[in-house]
């Protein structure tokens, strides 16, 4: 099996609760993984803080990139990280990276990740859209980006917030490319 070398960015749309799960979801999976660069941007720290009331995110034992460090490694495509999440996605970040604005290391990493023809997950957390989000949305769309909207789902009877967030993120480790264990609708 080919492990898997992949970003993670965590920016300061609301949902910090996605974050925290699919961090803990990457872990248990790390016999697929080879590398997990993560980058969080400084509103997405203070929204963990406000919404989880910890900073558990510094405890994870992936490799932290500040988000103005450009010599991370995925900053470049010869270093050939073939998938990035972020997670959630702030409608700003999201724009900036429709528009090829590449000002810190989620937007360059994202760049990277398009233009190299990899694949970039957003989890976007917004509602409702302007015209302005669903036009950014199609860019992204059109230029390889998967969209996916933080809509959990019902169907597997979630009983705490993070099995409802889990509900959205094995969908996003399915689209990552790994084998996770996870409710299958109508799936005996």
């Amino acid at each position: 099996m080919n492990k898997k070398k992949i970003v993670v960015a965590v920016t300061g749309a609301s949902g910090a609760i996605y974050a925290k799960v699919l961090l803990e979801k990457l872990q248990s999976l790390h016999e697929q993984i080879d590398t997990v660069g993560m980058v969080f941007s400084d509103n997405a720290k203070a929204v963990w803080e406000y919404e989880i009331g910890n900073r558990d995110y510094e405890k994870l034992t992936f490799t932290h990139y500040d988000k103005n460090n450009f010599f991370a490694p995925f900053a470049s495509g010869s270093a050939r990280f073939e998938t990035m999440i972020i997670c959630p996605c702030s409608m700003g970040t999201l724009a900036r990276i429709a528009q090829g604005i590449s000002n810190d290391l989620v937007t360059r990493a994202a760049d990277v990740i398009l233009k190299e023809r990899r694949k970039l997950i957003l989890v976007t957390r917004d509602t409702p859209l302007s015209l302005i989000h669903i036009d950014n949305m199609r860019t992204l769309t059109l230029a390889g980006g998967i969209i996916v909207p933080a809509s959990p789902s019902f169907y597997s009877i979630p009983k705490t917030f993070e099995e409802l967030a889990g509900t959205v993120i094995d969908r996003v480790l399915d689209l990552a490319g790994f084998e996770n264990v996870t409710y299958r609708w109508n799936d005996h």
